[in-house]
């Protein structure tokens, strides 16, 4: 495997595992409340992951040593380490490790892990990557980080939520998993579409002229934006139609399951749709720029 390749699937592994551990964070800050029974695995749910991300954000970093090598021996040569970590991609992941650290090192607590640190560390890891890449080399860059904060809070938000509810209607009486789910809904609701009006500006001020968008930059941002167009109507169909559902036949009980396993499989399938979308934009900075 290329120093090129394995840096992008440690990249994207990377996505997965610290979004998942700061929106695991944001769930308990924002719904601890609610879990009678759940709120130990998702603590650790968001513990592992940030560990997990600890790991490969590291790993990617040194391997920017390989890449401009064009060889593993890179990795061991001090000058393009010093290189690697003395850039922008590095300070950015210097905050990602700390950001995390404090994720891991407060969710370890198994008695009263301080979520008020944990949130801090998360806000830090999501909002590291304003730091580097595209949106910081243009003059709109004030108003393009702060955009990038917010898309990158919000999706944090929403996928590292999705595990959790899969966990919550496992384990938590119906009727308490469907005040949650409809908890849940009722704050995605406002915030969830922020991501794409967020994502769409960033987008139209990276890619100004039309033929960037025929360019493979462009391409995949729109195969971004269709894919996140599905999860929207995913997300609109559990809200109405399945959690319904689950409430109106509490009392009948194979109806009622029928239901909840309806919700999982929907949650599982954004669940991997946004993990095509991560693995997508890990591509997308690696190798591919906007034209202008």
């Amino acid at each position: 495997m290329s120093p090129d390749l394995l840096s992008v699937v440690t990249r994207a592994l990377g996505f997965v595992s610290l979004f998942q551990a700061a929106g695991a964070v944001f769930f308990l800050a924002l719904f601890g409340s609610w879990l009678a029974h759940s709120k130990h695995s998702i603590r650790q749910l968001g513990f592992y992951a940030a560990l997990a991300a600890l790991l490969l954000l590291g790993v990617h970093q040194w391997l920017d040593g390989a890449r401009m090598a064009n060889d593993y021996l890179g990795l061991t040569d001090s000058s393009l380490q010093r290189l690697a970590w003395g850039g922008s991609g590095g300070g950015a992941t210097f905050f990602q490790l700390v950001g995390l650290a404090m994720i891991a090192l407060a969710l370890a607590q198994p008695v009263r892990p301080s979520i008020g640190i944990a949130s801090i560390g998360a806000v830090i890891a999501a909002c590291a990557f304003a730091l580097t890449g595209h949106t910081s080399e243009l003059p709109q860059r004030p108003l393009l980080a702060a955009l990038l904060c917010v898309h990158l809070l919000l999706v944090s938000f929403w996928f590292g939520a999705l595990l959790p509810l899969i966990i919550c209607s496992r384990r938590e009486a119906r009727a308490d998993a469907v005040a949650l789910l409809r908890s849940f809904s009722s704050v995605a609701g406002w915030l969830v579409p922020c991501i794409g009006i967020a994502g769409l500006t960033m987008a139209i001020i990276l890619i100004p002229a039309a033929a960037g968008w025929r360019e493979m930059y462009g391409l995949l941002l729109l195969g971004k934006m269709a894919a996140f167009g599905v999860l929207l109507l995913l997300a609109i169909w559990n809200r109405w139609r399945v959690v319904p559902a689950m409430a109106n036949q509490e009392t009948q009980e194979v109806a009622a399951a029928g239901a909840t396993q309806t919700l999982r499989r929907t949650i599982t399938f954004e669940y991997l749709l946004l993990v095509a979308v991560l693995a997508t934009a890990a591509v997308l900075t690696t190798f591919y720029g906007p034209r202008p």
